[in-house]
């Protein structure tokens, strides 16, 4: 279609505040691409694309860093901005991980220890969040891997899910220094029961994508492990019982020697993300087929019960998470840096909560006293 009816002295504005700069195919980075929509025969359609904003730090399981952050939040802003882009798509590159959170070494290395840093990045945190809930096109999360901690709360945020069976979901705050502030405590009691939600926020017990289908977290599951050119379900999920013993088992993870053999049966299974790219793809096109303004209205009509709670606790939470910093956080983050080190990912919770017991200050001594002490080598 050409534009021939336009005058020739009124161009087209250009409404972007970001810059190429904050994106990268170099990792840790956020990569910025658009895709053709694809129609339901399979072809390309002319001039309408989705943006797809994928996290780019397979070695650190897809955990964002302060400036991965940025690059988010200009991908979602930049989708927003684009008359082209019918949908914005975010997932990670790899099929280990979408994202298991803020990275724990920048955590650990930088930001523990420091308030006001954190709180800063918090702020930067927080746009990330907003920007994904208003963006003026629609958001799929295409979970390719993990969505653990801070993932599954950016996850969250978009307005639907489609998983591959192979992934998990969880929360990791309360073990490992934090609260799940950055969405979970907001998000989780709309998407499930008061009780589940409770559970999954505080646990810190990992879910089978199954088990957060069944549970309304999520909008679709699809197979990604090919055997013989054929897809197969993933291995250390029962999928095809519902109830055993009065328990609902359906979505659950095998347990004991079952889960072991069918784990090594993932380990040797190449993984092939067609159909998951097809359930994107149609998900696209049957956006592409309603009206542009009625859809993106109907879509804030239901995020804006999302936002609510959001915007109502995030500046609360973001000056609570920038103070634990001094102190459960630091604790938590160190621990699990220094895993291969020590052998541990947790501190001593037992001993912490003595020495709480005792009005011990929280000092050197104490962090002594809880945090794992170095492998001896022999």
């Amino acid at each position: 279609m050409s534009l021939d009816w336009l005058p020739k002295d009124n161009e087209i504005k250009n409404h972007d505040l970001w810059g190429k700069e904050y994106f990268s195919r170099d990792s840790p980075g956020i990569i910025y691409e658009l895709k053709p929509v694809i129609d339901n025969e399979g072809k390309k359609v002319k001039g309408l694309n989705s943006a797809w904003i994928t996290l780019n730090n397979p070695a650190q399981y897809n955990s964002y860093t302060t400036d991965m952050v940025k690059g988010v939040i200009a991908g979602f802003h930049k989708a927003s901005m684009d008359r082209s882009v019918v949908a914005a798509i975010f997932t990670a590159v790899g099929d280990k991980a979408f994202c298991t959170g803020g990275n724990t070494k920048e955590y650990a290395e930088y930001y523990s220890g420091k308030p006001n840093e954190y709180g800063l990045y918090m702020d930067l945190f927080n746009a990330m969040v907003d920007s994904i809930l208003n963006c003026k096109k629609p958001t799929i999360c295409r979970v390719n891997g993990m969505r653990v901690a801070g993932g599954q709360e950016i996850g969250m945020a978009c307005d639907i899910a489609v998983s591959s069976d192979l992934a998990i979901y969880g929360q990791a705050g309360p073990r490992h220094g934090s609260a799940p502030d950055g969405g979970s405590t907001d998000f989780l009691p709309w998407m499930l029961c008061i009780e589940d939600a409770m559970w999954n926020c505080i646990s810190c017990e990992l879910w089978s994508a199954y088990k957060a289908k069944r549970l309304s977290l999520i909008s679709k599951v699809v197979p990604v492990l090919k055997q013989d050119n054929k897809f197969i379900r993933n291995p250390t999920v029962i999928i095809d019982k519902y109830v055993e013993d009065g328990e609902i088992v359906y979505g659950e993870f095998l347990k004991g020697e079952e889960f072991k053999k069918a784990r090594e049966i993932i380990k040797s299974t190449p993984t092939d993300f067609k159909l998951l790219d097809k359930a994107v793809d149609d998900i696209v096109w049957t956006y592409t087929n309603l009206m542009p303004g009625c859809l993106i209205k109907s879509i804030d009509g239901i995020r804006m019960k999302k936002k609510f709670f959001w915007d109502q606790t995030k500046l609360a939470n973001r000056h609570w998470l920038a103070t634990n910093m001094a102190t459960e956080a630091f604790l938590g983050f160190h621990a699990f840096n220094n895993k291969k080190i020590t052998g541990k990912d947790v501190i001593d919770f037992v001993k912490y909560r003595q020495l709480i017991a005792e009005g011990h200050p929280f000092d050197d001594k104490l962090k002594e006293a809880v945090l794992p002490k170095p492998i001896k080598k022999e």
